[in-house]
This record gives structure tokens, C-alpha cells and sequence, in this order.
């Protein structure tokens, strides 16, 4: 198939599954149809592992939001189709790229649709099919249409036999939904890379080229590249020395001191606020002293000791921040954010020894974003697949914390559970219950296409 076919048959489908429809299984089955597309014809570009770990992540993907339809398994859909793509058919460039180029297609496929030459195929007819279409079909179609109208001016009896009846079609609504088919279908099918992105792509490699003639370069003028390395030893032995410190006092304030329990949330909120800046930083320290020259530096030995340990005194920070959340859910039960807090230490950690991998392995900055790129795409992947507010739920209920019934109300896709305690419990009936319940009501009222499918295993 052509690029322009691919095009309008991917429109068509997304008006087929759209018209008259809210986002859905129909966008569920989009994102499959797309896939298919993909495997099918372009199997050929297949070459390695990584394309056979997306389509499989892009199925699940889509079964996710077709069992969901929430806000993660909606970007895990997305991202997984489009990297799907992008892997596909750029394999010279690196997946962390898609982001910014997402966003510039998202711009300019407004323009670039008018530009016809480039995706449009060229006048002159050599398809025996689209020979067929246009003499059998358009051509007798528009004659057919031009003497209806003539022979309707004639006669009001043979105009009322195709005139005396109206189609219930909403007009602006297929038009607009037709609009956004082609416009995510274009931009999906016929995306723009600047040329910079490939001449520039070096930047983002893993790994240096011509390692033996790289040079240690200072970073600023005024300071020589001894001074510099003195500098970072200087500042890592301090900086070393003062998150011992800090360890010391953090685990003591966290396990020796007596803390009221009405402190505990604030206390906990900026305990991990400070292990989050402190990693952030971190990870900043290591870019900044270990680039260019400096990973093959002979004389730098001295500086990666100091760097290895800043990493495992961090990831020690990090082990002592998930005791702390995990006494806060032990006093208060389990909520979104702390398991969100569980989630973002874990990608810490993994930054950090994706950073001691760079200075071992003597990597580029750029080894660095573009493990963790892939990394944040698969929690994304696993806050979309599991089913958390059922999961915190069963977990306050048996250990009888965050068992309120607003908070129980709030959750998402916990319903059986919630029903259950709050029978149980003569809990049930209650504003925030009565309300939630009808929003399920409406969720089960929708057509098919429109549904999530947790809904329709759930008894009204």
C-alpha cells in the first residue's frame, strides 16, 4: 500500500469507529487495526527483539484501554503504537526523539496536508483498480448525478422518489470527526523528521567514537582541566561527607525520634521531596563531571571512586525514603500517590545504576536518557495493565486504614470490593456511594464502541 492509502483507509476507519461515538473500545480497536497495519506490511523491517516487545505492548496496550479507559492506559496505547512506528521505520534514530517530534507534527501536519506532491500520488493513473474506479464508478456517478438534478426540475413525482426522506446523519459531527481521522492519520502515517535530526543524531549515541583521539576539555575558560578535576574530588569528597550527614540525621528524625501522628503525613512529604531534589541533583553531578574527555581520563581514577560512592550513599537515601513511605502506609493506609512514591524511588534507583553503568562502561550523557527513556515508558506500561485502586482497597480494608468511605468512593475500578465492605459494614447509600454508582450507570449505558469493558462485568 501507498502512503496516501494507508492514509485515507486508517480515516475511514477512525470515522467508522467514531461517528456518533465517545472515546471507547473504538479507540481500542484503532489502535489494533493500526498495529496490524504495521506488522503486516512492514514485517519485512522487523530485525530485531525490541519491534517484537512492542507489538506485543501495543496489543496489551490496547486491551488495557479497552478494559480501562482511563488516563494511563491511554498513553500507553499511544506511546506504545507510535514508538511502534517510529522503531519501525527510523531505525537510526534514537526512541528518546519521538517526544519533540510528536509535538512538531503535531504542528505541522496543519500545514503540510496542503502540500499534495508529497503524499498525493502523481496524476497520471497506472493502477488497474483505480483505472476501474474512476471509468465504472466516478465518471457514471457524476453524469448520473447531473441529469438527476436536470430530470428533478422536470418532474416532482421523480424527485420525491429520492428526494421524500432524510438521512439521520449529523453532518457537522462527521465532518468534524472525519477532520480528526485524517489529521491523526497524516501525522501518524506521513510524519515530518528535519534533517538536523539526522545530522545531529551522533549527539545521542551511547557510545563515544575515536575514543583515542577525544581530548579532556575544560569546561570553563578560566579554569584549566587539572584545576577542574581537583575541583570535582574537591566537591564530591564535601558533597559525600555532607549526605553522610545528612543519612544520620534523616534516619534518626525518621526512626529514633517520637513523631505525632498528626505530623507524620507533613514530616513524610518532606522527607521524600528531599530524597527526590537530592537524586535529581545527584544524577546532575555525575552529567556534569563525567563528560567528554573526562570518562578516559587516566587521572580521573580518584574522581570515579568518589562518584561510585556518591551513588550507593544516594541509593541508601533512597532505601531509607521507601522505609519512611512504608510506615506512612502502615499508620494511613495505601493511597495513589504513595504507591506513585514507590514508583518513582524504583526509577531512581534505576537512574542511579544506569549512572554507575555510564562511568564504568565509560559512556555518553546521552546513554543515560536514552535507557531511562525506555524505563519510564514501562511504568507507564505498568501503571496502565494493574488494576490499582482495587488493589488498595483490598489492601486498607484488611488491615482496616483508608477505609473511609469518600476516600473508597474515589477510587477507580474497585467497585466490587467497595460494594462489598460497605454492605458489610451497612456503609452503603451514602452521597459520595450514590454518586459514584450512577457514573457507573452512565458508563454501562453507553453503545458498545463507547464503553470501557470493566463496566459491563460489573452488575448494575
Amino acid at each position: 500500500m501507498k502512503k496516501h492509502q494507508f492514509i485515507l483507509a486508517s480515516s475511514l476507519i477512525f470515522t467508522l469507529l467514531f461517528y456518533n461515538e465517545t472515546m471507547g473500545i473504538n479507540l481500542a480497536l484503532f489502535g489494533l487495526a493500526i498495529t496490524a497495519a504495521i506488522c503486516y506490511f512492514f514485517q519485512d523491517k522487523f530485525t530485531d527483539r525490541t519491534h517484537l516487545i512492542l507489538v506485543v505492548t501495543s496489543i496489551l496496550s490496547c486491551l488495557a484501554f479497552a478494559w480501562y479507559g482511563d488516563f494511563a492506559s491511554f498513553w500507553a496505547l499511544a506511546l506504545s503504537v507510535v514508538f511502534l512506528q517510529f522503531k519501525t521505520h527510523e531505525r537510526e534514530l534514537k526512541v528518546i526523539q519521538v517526544i519533540p517530534l510528536i509535538f512538531l507534527n503535531g504542528i505541522t501536519s496543519l500545514g503540510r496536508i496542503f502540500m499534495f506532491k508529497q503524499w498525493l500520488p502523481e496524476k497520471k493513473i497506472h493502477n488497474n483498480f483505480a483505472k476501474k474506479l474512476v471509468a465504472f464508478v466516478i465518471i457514471p456517478t457524476v453524469f448520473l448525478g447531473l441529469f438527476f438534478i436536470v430530470y428533478s426540475f422536470g418532474s416532482d413525482h421523480f424527485s420525491s422518489l429520492f428526494t421524500d426522506y432524510t438521512l439521520d446523519i449529523d453532518l457537522w459531527q462527521l465532518i468534524v470527526i472525519s477532520g480528526l481521522g485524517f489529521y491523526i492519520s497524516f501525522s501518524f502515517w506521513n510524519y515530518w523528521i528535519p534533517e538536523v535530526c539526522y545530522e545531529k543524531k551522533y549527539v545521542l549515541d551511547n557510545d563515544f567514537s575515536n575514543t583515542d583521539t577525544i581530548e579532556n576539555q575544560n569546561t570553563f575558560s578560566f579554569l584549566d582541566v587539572d584545576f577542574e578535576r581537583k575541583s570535582g574530588e574537591i566537591t564530591l569528597v564535601l558533597l559525600n561527607l555532607m549526605l553522610l550527614i545528612f543519612i544520620g540525621t534523616y534516619n534518626y528524625e525518621q526512626f529514633f525520634e517520637v513523631v505525632e501522628k498528626t505530623n507524620l503525613s507533613s514530616d513524610t512529604h518532606e522527607r521524600v521531596n528531599a530524597v527526590i531534589f537530592s537524586i535529581v541533583m545527584a544524577v546532575g553531578v555525575i552529567l556534569f563531571y563525567f563528560k567528554g574527555g573526562f570518562n578516559f581520563d587516566e587521572k580521573a581514577a580518584q574522581l570515579k571512586r568518589l562518584a561510585k560512592i556518591w551513588i550507593a550513599l544516594n541509593c541508601v537515601l533512597i532505601v531509607s525514603a521507601v522505609m519512611k513511605n512504608t510506615e506512612y502506609i502502615a499508620f494511613f493506609g495505601l493511597t495513589y500517590k504513595r504507591l506513585g512514591v514507590y514508583l518513582f524511588l524504583a526509577l531512581a534507583i534505576i537512574g542511579l545504576m544506569v549512572s554507575f553503568q555510564k562511568i564504568i562502561r565509560q559512556k555518553t550523557n546521552a546513554y543515560l536518557f536514552n535507557h531511562m527513556i525506555w524505563y519510564v515508558y514501562g511504568t507507564i506500561l505498568i501503571c496502565s495493565y494493574f488494576n490499582w485502586g482495587n488493589l488498595i482497597t483490598n489492601y486498607n480494608i484488611s488491615v482496616n486504614k483508608g477505609v473511609e468511605p469518600i476516600f473508597l468512593s474515589d477510587l477507580n475500578f474497585n467497585d466490587k470490593s467497595r460494594r462489598e465492605y460497605f454492605l458489610k459494614n451497612n456503609l452503603d447509600g451514602q452521597v459520595k456511594e450514590a454518586a459514584r454508582e450512577a457514573e457507573i450507570h452512565s458508563y454501562q449505558e453507553k453503545s458498545f464502541l463507547s464503553k470501557a469493558l470493566y463496566y459491563e462485568f460489573l452488575k448494575k
